[in-house]
């Protein structure tokens, strides 16, 4: 399984932008994929995950309401964009797949994730 993360850039403080992740030799069916953010000297943040039965996804405080998921199964793309952004979300954004189901609980979890897109880079200037 490859995951290729492409999208982002830099944009200035409410402004918008999209990340997608393309999923190659593997077929995302009813798993589950997520986001994750990484500022410079901090631990991974989740962002927010979809799948099936998760309805439009499940996000992280901080983005609900301004971030959302699609995913495009015929091109096995998932979507991140992300409106009305802030300073604070400049990060290095990353896509990853789980194999197996965690709980909705354990979805912020990155250790649940075993494979990994290499990251983009997303800069909101203020």
């Amino acid at each position: 399984v490859q995951l290729q993360a492409s999208g982002g850039g830099w944009v200035q403080a409410g402004g918008s932008l999209s990340v997608s992740c393309a999923a190659s030799e593997f077929t995302f069916g009813r798993h589950t994929m997520g986001w994750f953010r990484q500022r410079p000297g901090e631990e991974r943040e989740f962002v927010g995950a979809i799948r099936m039965g998760l309805g439009s996804g499940y996000f992280a405080n901080s983005v609900r309401g301004r971030f959302t998921i699609s995913r495009d199964n015929g091109k096995n793309t998932v979507h991140l964009q992300m409106n009305r952004l802030k300073p604070e979300d400049t990060a290095v954004y990353y896509c990853a797949l789980a194999m197996r189901h965690p709980i909705v609980s354990a979805l912020p979890d990155p250790g649940n994730y075993d494979y990994w897109g290499q990251g983009t880079q997303v800069t909101v200037s203020s």
